[in-house]
Formats: C-alpha cells, sequence, structure tokens
C-alpha cells in the first residue's frame, strides 16, 4: 500500500500541476501511467484519472470564493448582479462541451487515448501557442476585464473548449488560444478558464464515478484512500499552479508552454515510436 500512495502522490502531482497550465493534464496523466501505473483494475484508474480533477476544482474555488460567490455580504448590489453575470457566461460556455461530449464519451475514450493521438495535439498545438501569440503581439485585445466579456464571446470560448475532448489538447489551452484569437486578454480568458473548469470538471468527475458504480464496481478501502489522497494531492499543488500562472501571465505570454508541448511531443514519439 505505501508504494500505491507513493504512485498516487505522483500523479495527483501531475494533475494538480498540469491541470491549469495549458500543457494537458489527461495527456500528462496517461503518459505517466506507462511509468507509474497504479495496481489496480483499468476501470478504477481510468475515473482514478479524472475524478482526482475534482481537487483542482477546489483549488479554483478556493482561490476566486469571494469573486465567485454572488451572495457575499461584503459584495453591494451592483458587484452582486455581476458575480451572477459570471456565472451565466460560464454556463453559456460549457453548453458546446455538454452537447457534444457526453454522447461521444465512450467512444473518445476507447478510440482518442493513444500515444499517436496525443503525440499529435501536443505537438499541433504547441506550434499553434507559438504562431498566436506572434499573431497577437502587437494587437490591442478588445476585451479586458470579465464584465466586458460579452455573452457572445463566453459562447465562442465554450466552442474553443470542444477541441479540449480530445486528449493531449488541454482544455485551458484549447480555451486560452481561442480567447487570444477573438480579441480577449491573456489574463482575462485564463481566469475565465479557471471559472469554466469548475462546472466542466465536477461534471466530468460526477458522471466517471457513476459510469463506475453502474458498471458495478465498488470501492475498497485501499482504493477509497488511494482517492482521496490523489484529490488532496491534486488540490494543493494546483493551487501553487494556479498562483504561478496568474503572476507569470502579468508579464510573459505563451510562447513557453508552445515550446515545452513540441519538445514532449518528440518525446513520446521517439520513446513510443522507437524505444518501447
Amino acid at each position: 500500500m505505501i508504494v500505491e500512495l507513493f504512485k498516487t502522490i505522483i500523479l495527483g502531482i501531475i494533475e494538480g500541476f498540469t491541470e491549469f497550465l495549458p500543457i494537458s493534464s489527461t495527456g500528462h496523466l496517461y503518459l505517466a501511467d506507462e511509468f507509474v501505473r497504479l495496481n489496480e483494475p483499468k476501470a478504477f484508474i481510468d475515473m482514478f484519472m479524472v475524478v482526482i480533477q475534482f481537487g483542482a476544482i477546489l483549488a479554483v474555488i478556493l482561490i476566486y470564493f469571494h469573486k465567485l460567490n454572488p451572495f457575499s455580504p461584503r459584495k453591494d448590489s451592483l458587484e452582486k448582479r455581476q458575480t451572477w453575470d459570471i456565472w451565466f457566461k460560464v454556463i453559456i460556455a460549457i453548453l458546446p462541451s455538454v452537447i457534444v461530449g457526453l454522447p461521444l464519451n465512450n467512444w473518445m475514450e476507447q478510440n482518442l487515448t493513444s500515444w499517436q493521438v496525443i503525440a499529435s495535439t501536443l505537438l499541433i498545438y504547441g506550434i499553434l501557442f507559438i504562431v498566436i501569440e506572434n499573431y497577437a503581439k502587437d494587437k490591442k485585445p478588445s476585451t479586458t476585464s470579465l464584465n466586458s466579456l460579452s455573452y457572445k464571446t463566453a459562447f465562442a470560448i465554450g466552442l474553443f473548449q470542444v477541441l479540449a475532448l480530445v486528449p493531449g489538447t488541454s482544455r485551458s489551452g484549447a480555451t486560452i488560444l481561442g480567447g487570444i484569437v477573438i480579441g480577449v486578454s491573456r489574463f482575462v480568458v485564463t481566469e475565465f478558464s479557471f471559472f469554466l473548469a469548475i462546472p466542466t470538471m465536477f461534471g466530468a468527475s460526477l458522471l466517471k464515478i457513476v459510469k463506475y458504480l453502474v458498471d458495478g464496481n465498488t470501492f475498497s478501502m485501499d482504493q477509497t484512500i488511494i482517492l482521496l489522497v490523489g484529490t488532496l494531492v491534486s488540490f494543493i499543488v494546483a493551487y501553487i499552479s494556479i498562483k504561478f500562472l496568474l503572476d507569470y501571465i502579468k508579464k510573459n505570454d505563451f510562447k513557453i508552454f508552445g515550446w515545452y508541448r513540441i519538445i514532449l511531443a518528440i518525446i513520446v514519439i521517439l520513446y513510443f515510436g522507437f524505444v518501447r
């Protein structure tokens, strides 16, 4: 059990660190499973890979609790209306992923989790980050605050989030790239991407647990501990990762993440294509 907990901590660190950076947490977890495989049935591992994202959700909620709480007594009536407005924009933005993702969920799990797909999406979006950042370098964003983010723009960002249904794409990466392309500032689209994660990842985690139980699976005591430890570690590391990213993008663009994705894609291709 000690060895399994050590593996769980490693996977929790990977999830927490990569969830909100635009480098694909799902892709990293699937690749990590090649080297840090839990000694559990595949059904549990597949569920675990998604459900530990719940820890990352809690990190967002803790950091933005006041900003996202429409009932805060410290807010005046205008601020409360603006908070509700943010939530309504989030709901509008997650609709495309719900409409597309729910019916295709099983098919994508069965057909799009190969190393070839992950390497391809890492590479493609790595290149796009560099190209789009160069394109937007001298352009002034038209949306520079959450309050000025229109419902139309929120829905457009939600359409880009659909791309992240393919492993290796990165949910935050797709929404950030999309936001930059349509004129949203890096900081605003990054924060909005965090907010989108709350219902998106909570829904994905809940769906995974329900499917796991409906298929006749149960949780042993060891599995429950593994799930709780992974979620806790993910929460702690995600909190640190979010703080880092918010500070980083105040002075920098996202090209470094593009180069990281390209280098990782090359490593994946070399390993799985020629070494393994």
